[in-house]
Parts: C-alpha cells; structure tokens; sequence
C-alpha cells in the first residue's frame, strides 16, 4: 500500500470482518521442538484430512489489537497475557504450548511487517491480531494431534458492534455456552461455534446480542456471546463509592480487557470492585451494565430481555462506561501514561 492509497483509503468505515493484509507468522511443531518460525506470504492453510484441528476441534486462539499512537509509535497492548492465556488454552486440550517469547516474536513480527495497514490514529480503527494454533498430522483416532501449527496474522477492523459507544440490548438465551468443569473458561474454537445459534436467535428476536446464564443453576450471568460484563452499582454505604461488579464462574473466558477494566475501575476512578456471583435480578439494581473484550472494548447495554420481561439500565452510555472507555483506549493508543507497563512498542 502506497502513502497515497494509505491517506486516501477509509478507514473510519472499516467494520469488524476479515481484510487479508501481505504478511503472516508460521511455526510447526514437531518431534517434541518448535521450528523457528517466519514470515509468509502464503494466506492459505494446508491440513491433513486426518488432523485433529478438523475431526476433534483440537485448536485454540488468541485475540489482540495493535494501535497506532499519535507519536508515530505502533502499541500493542498486554501481549504477554495473550501469550499466557493462549498456554492455558493448550494445556487444557493437549496441544503444545507455545512459549511466550516465540508467541511475542511473532506477533511483533507479523505487526512490524504488516505496519502499513495499521490504521492511523485517530480513526477509531486498529489492526486485530490473530494468534491460532492448530492440531495436525496424519490422524484418525481420539487423540492428540502428532504435530501442531501456530500461525499468526492480522487484519485492520473497525468497532465490533458498528454503533461503537452507542448502547446495545441483549437476549438472555435458554442455551448454554458452555458446560460446567467444561471449556468454557479456555479460547478454543468450539466454544464459538456452539454459540453461534444463540448469537443467531437473539438477533432474530430483534436484539443485538445473547446473555449467557450459568450453566448449573440458569440463576446467575456468565458473559455476553462476544465478551464479558460488568455492572455499576450504588455505593453500599451512604457517601460512599459506586461498585463495579463482574460475574465470578469457572465457565467465563479470563479477559485481557476486563482485567485491565477492573484494575482501572479500584485504582483509577475509585471505585469498589467486586468479582462474584451476580444473579441476573441484580441487573435490576445496576445503575450501568456493559461488555469489554478486545473486540468490544467497552459497549453498553441499554436493555437486558429475558422469558419473563426486560430490565432496563439507567445510564446507557453512563458516566463510569465512558471514564473507562477513555481511559482504557488512551492508554491502547499512547495517549497517556502507562505506569504499569501495559502497552508494548512494535
């Protein structure tokens, strides 16, 4: 892409879909021992018929954003718990782990020779990267795959939900994404694509988005089909602060987003922060409701439907969604300090 083509394209437009950009990173496992990897342009995958990725859904992946700050500079923001959470993700389905330092290279990597199509800041748009590690090799029975594939590549996308901070509403859906002691709280593929139907039902009823109920009891909120919640509730005490709270369950995805939200929420704004069980009769209490995640960032929720009616939130964009929202991006962006380290230069 020329520096013409660069000024000229939109990318205040972009949505959140694939865009194929020049450059990708390729590593095999084999033998026990990670090849050295490198940069490709090759954009397709060749599989055995037998690998497990295929038959078993032996995969896993991983989700960042790299942003352009006003300095020039390309960020990414908390890789290193990518890395970590991608390690989690194979440990649970027998695939091998990709060490941190590899996982880092290639990401910075496939980033650093992608630059061009790093949106400029100020677009409101970022280059999404994609870290997937594939189950491979000639195979047949139920076991794990004899060698593995991690690849990453990248792609400039706009916001997830295409009204970016405007409200959204989500369905409570009667399925369940995820099993109890199942995979629920790992990023591999299966867990997307047993939710899809829910995603799909709650559109056709109108709304933007499901809300997931926990598995065990159907009692109390697990996350929304993209990303996690979080609720604002009022102080506990007279005078005191307003509490960020966040469902606590062995099914719920470990947000990179949302850890960073809950940091920024005790540490920054002031507020009680609270990871437990929230019962979804709590939401009638919220002052605020909203998703994070990667994709998400920080999207707020005007309404929440269920079998039995409909809570409605207060503030949709509120106050404590907004002061995060614009923390959270600057600090993605380099538009402000980052004591803690956060942000990574490409």
């Amino acid at each position: 892409m020329g520096e013409r083509d660069r000024a000229e394209r939109d990318w205040a437009s972009l949505g959140f879909r694939y865009q194929p950009t020049p450059w990708r990173f390729q590593a095999v496992w084999r033998d026990g021992a990670w090849s050295p990897g490198g940069l490709t342009a090759e954009p397709t995958i060749t599989l055995e018929e037998g690998a497990t990725a295929l038959h078993y859904g032996q995969q896993c992946f991983e989700g960042l954003k790299a942003f352009a700050g006003p300095d020039g500079a390309v960020r990414l923001f908390r890789p290193d718990r990518n890395a970590a959470r991608m390690a989690a993700s194979a440990r649970r389905i027998l695939l091998p782990e990709v060490p941190e330092a590899l996982f880092l290279r290639a990401v910075t990597a496939c980033v650093d020779a992608n630059r061009e199509h790093v949106p400029p800041h100020g677009s409101g748009a970022a280059l999404y990267v994609r870290p997937l590690l594939l189950g491979t090799g000639d195979n047949l029975g139920l076991r794990p795959a004899p060698t593995a594939l991690f690849r990453v590549f990248c792609s400039p996308v706009g916001p997830y939900f295409k009204a970016g901070l405007a409200p959204i509403r989500l369905w409570v859906t009667a399925r369940d994404r995820a099993a109890p002691n199942g995979t629920g709280a790992f990023k591999v593929g299966g867990n997307y694509a047993g939710g899809l139907l829910a995603s799909r039902e709650a559109k056709d009823l109108g709304w933007d988005e499901a809300l997931y109920l926990d598995p065990r009891e159907h009692r109390f909120l697990d996350e929304a089909g993209s990303a996690n919640v979080f609720g604002v509730l009022p102080p506990a005490r007279p005078g005191g602060p307003e509490r960020l709270v966040t469902p606590s369950s062995p099914t719920i995805l470990p947000s990179v987003t949302m850890d960073s939200v809950l940091t920024l929420a005790r540490e920054d704004l002031g507020l009680e922060v609270e990871r437990r069980p929230v019962p979804l009769t709590e939401v009638g209490d919220m002052l605020e409701l909203g998703c994070t995640g990667t994709a998400a960032v920080i999207t707020p929720v005007a309404e929440v439907g269920h079998a039995g009616g409909a809570f409605r939130l207060p503030r949709a964009p509120g106050p404590v969604a907004l002061a995060l929202h614009g923390r959270l991006t600057a600090l993605q962006r380099g538009e402000a300090p980052d004591p803690r380290g956060w942000t990574v230069r490409v």
